[in-house]
Parts: structure tokens; C-alpha cells; sequence
């Protein structure tokens, strides 16, 4: 019988000292391992998510949140402190961004606060709309005594100068008759300091008629704009309760208006998003409608660009945001792709090189639109539509 044997010497099994390391033998021979490309390309991976997870890109929460889903939020233009919350029971709150702490809880709405967006003025107004078909004019900052909107203009040049989220030792000297407001409901120094519904109209009678889906506010003028069920975009003056222009069926179309944004430049050009799966941009000097694409999919939210107000980009339900250029709009300049649900939300940067995206699959990811030689409207070379980052805490969940 014959027996094979491996033997090594024994120096080139120990150590020569205490502190040297122990020898270790490792064959080199390339197909002794098969997959060694793979195993260390896994090794890479981990690595660079550690490395992620060890750079904690939380930064924190906003204490004493909501007690349901948050259906919007709103920044202020002129102040980076203030920050507003709409909730699905209909409360609206207020919070200090520098102490990250709940100013005050308002009982804004009897249905989902559906879009929240505040003023130009430095006086800290903001406005919300509801599915109940009002718009509420607040105030971030509280007041002794506040009006209807009969009593408007006796109260604009009322004192905003005590302590922010301090509420004020004054009460509301009185109801008005016409006030939206109900009797029982507790009085509230930030407002309402005005209540704007639309005009009784034959699709009135149907439920949920005039229902608000989205607001937003003049980038220079003092007015608002309102997408309502009632297939229109309403223009509203603060201090009128009624509208002063309603754009309806401009397409021959009944579809609910969704999303409503002014241009940051032009005054007079707005876009919107709609349930029948298009895009529109409106004039309101000429109340007339401009363009018009249909995408394969309904887009759930539109944002213009801050440096490039003739771009503006969509998050869609396809799982993608698509930028587009006002200027041609029968084919997007660009596709991001990454997401495995519904996009509901964007926001620029305010740079307008880097947009954010929310979806419904509980990721947050970021986009650079631009790249070395290219613009918002071209990427330039090297430009994939990937995002750079992706955002996930147990937060998210659904």
C-alpha cells in the first residue's frame, strides 16, 4: 500500500516571534478559484453600504408629528424657519425648523388638507385647501384679534410683533355673520383669518363637486391659484372671497385638475396636471390654453425649475419623472428612472441642477439633471437618468 502525504517545515509554519502574524498559505492558481470576481465584488458592495449606513444621512424628525398620513408641506419663499404640514384628519401644523419643534396644531379642515402653500408678504401668511371644497387663509405668526373677510382690511396693518409660537393675551373681539367659521369651534389666533369657497354651480349637487386638489401662490402678485373637481383652475385675490377668473374645459375635456403651478418668471403662464393623463400650460392674460401633451400615464406632480423657469419637471405613475422644455413639449428632454412605484412628489434644488423625488415604494432618490457642458434642458455628456442617491427609513412605510 502506498500512502501520499502533505509535509511542510516547520519554519514555514511558525512564527518567528510573539508579535509576528501567524503564516497563512493561499494557492494562486486562478482556476482553484472560480469565483473569486464575484466574491469580491460583493465585498465591494457591502462595503460602499456601510459605508453609507456608517455617514447617517438622517439628520432628525420633527417631534410631535402627526397622528395620520401627511398628505402635503409647505416652505416658506422669504424665511427658512417656518414649515407647515397638512394631514389626511385634516389638521394643519406648524413647526420651527431651527428648534424642530410643533409651533401650534390647527383644526384647518373637516377632510384631507390637500395642498398647503404660503404668500410673498413677509406678514407669515400661508393658505390651505381641503377635499370640503374651502380655502383658509392662516397666519404662522399669532395675533391678538383677527377678522373675516368683511373685516380684512381694517386688520392688515395689525401688530405681528410678538414672539414667534407665543400666543397673544387678546381674544377675537367677535364673529361676523357671514363667517365660515361654526360657533363651537375653539378660536385660534392664527386664523382663519378668511374662508374662500367657489360659487353654488349646477355640478354642485354631485358629491364632492368642488373638492381642492392642489393651491399655489403668484411668485410676484398677490393672488393664488386653485385646481379644483370641477375640471377648471380658479385665480383667487386674497381679498375677494369669490374668484376673479375660473379657465375650464380649455380642452373640451371634464377631467379633475390635479396640480396647478405659476412659472417663476412668467407672470402670467401656469401649468397643470390632470386625471386624463395630460399636461397643460395656461395664459391668463389671454384665458387661453398653450400647449397641451398626453402621457401614457397620469402625473401626480409638476415643479418648475428655479434657474430655468422654461423647464419643469413630472413624477408619474410609471414609476418615472420625465423634464420637460415649455418651449416644445411633444417629447420629454429626460427620463429618471430607479423607482418601483408611483413618483408623488418632486422638488428642485435651488441651484436647479439636482431635483428630489418621493414615491410610493417608501424611497427617496436624487437626480442631477446636469452635468459637466450639458444644461437642465441638455445633460451634456455622461448624463444616465439614475439617481445618485437613495433614501430609505422605516419612516416611509405605507
Amino acid at each position: 500500500m502506498k500512502v501520499k502525504a502533505l509535509s511542510r517545515s516547520q519554519a514555514s509554519t511558525t512564527r518567528s516571534s510573539l508579535h509576528d502574524l501567524r503564516p497563512t498559505h493561499k494557492n494562486l492558481n486562478p482556476a482553484a478559484h472560480p469565483q473569486a470576481r464575484a466574491r469580491e465584488y460583493t465585498r465591494a458592495v457591502t462595503a460602499a453600504k456601510l459605508d453609507r449606513m456608517f455617514a447617517q444621512p438622517f439628520v432628525g424628525e420633527l417631534k410631535g408629528g402627526h397622528v395620520d398620513a401627511v398628505s402635503c408641506m409647505a416652505i416658506c419663499r422669504t424665511n427658512l424657519c417656518p414649515v407647515v404640514s397638512g394631514c389626511v384628519d385634516g389638521t394643519v401644523r406648524v413647526w420651527d425648523m431651527q428648534r424642530r419643534k410643533m409651533v401650534v396644531n390647527l383644526e384647518a379642515h373637516t377632510r384631507t388638507v390637500s395642498g398647503l402653500v404660503f404668500g410673498n408678504g413677509i406678514e407669515g401668511m400661508f393658505y390651505s385647501c381641503g377635499e370640503e371644497g374651502l380655502v383658509k387663509a392662516w397666519s404662522i405668526f399669532p395675533r391678538a384679534s383677527y377678522n373675516t373677510t368683511a373685516d380684512m382690511d381694517s386688520d392688515d396693518e395689525s401688530s405681528d410683533e410678538e414672539e414667534y409660537g407665543k400666543k397673544p393675551k387678546g381674544r377675537r373681539k367677535g364673529s361676523h355673520k357671514k363667517s365660515d367659521k361654526r360657533e363651537d369651534e375653539p378660536e385660534s389666533p392664527h386664523g382663519p383669518h378668511n374662508v374662500y369657497r367657489l360659487p353654488p354651480s349646477r355640478n354642485s349637487m354631485h358629491h364632492n363637486s368642488n373638492a381642492f386638489h392642489s393651491i399655489d401662490h403668484h411668485w410676484h402678485d398677490n393672488q393664488f391659484a386653485t385646481a379644483s373637481s370641477d375640471a377648471a383652475v380658479h385665480l383667487w385675490d386674497p381679498e375677494r372671497s369669490t374668484p376673479i377668473s375660473t379657465y375650464g374645459n380649455l380642452w373640451g375635456g371634464d377631467d379633475t385638475v390635479t396640480t396647478v403651478r405659476y412659472n417663476p418668471a412668467e407672470r402670467d403662464l401656469i401649468a397643470h396636471c390632470s386625471n386624463d393623463r395630460g399636461i397643460g400650460l395656461h395664459d391668463t392674460r389671454t384665458s387661453s390654453a398653450l400647449q397641451k401633451t398626453i402621457m401614457s400615464m397620469k402625473s401626480n406632480c409638476l415643479e418648475w425649475n428655479p434657474m430655468e423657469p422654461y423647464m419643469f419637471v413630472v413624477g408619474n405613475e410609471d414609476h418615472n419623472a420625465y423634464t420637460f422644455d415649455m418651449r416644445k413639449l411633444n417629447r420629454p428632454t429626460g427620463m429618471y428612472k430607479g423607482h418601483v412605484g408611483a413618483v408623488m412628489d418632486v422638488a428642485w434644488s435651488p441651484t436647479g441642477t439636482e431635483f428630489v423625488t418621493g414615491s410610493y415604494d417608501k424611497t427617496i432618490r436624487m437626480f442631477s439633471v446636469r452635468k459637466e457642458g450639458g444644461t437642465a434642458g441638455h445633460a451634456g455628456s455622461g448624463s444616465t437618468g439614475i439617481a445618485r442617491d437613495v433614501y430609505h427609513t422605516k419612516r416611509m412605510q405605507r
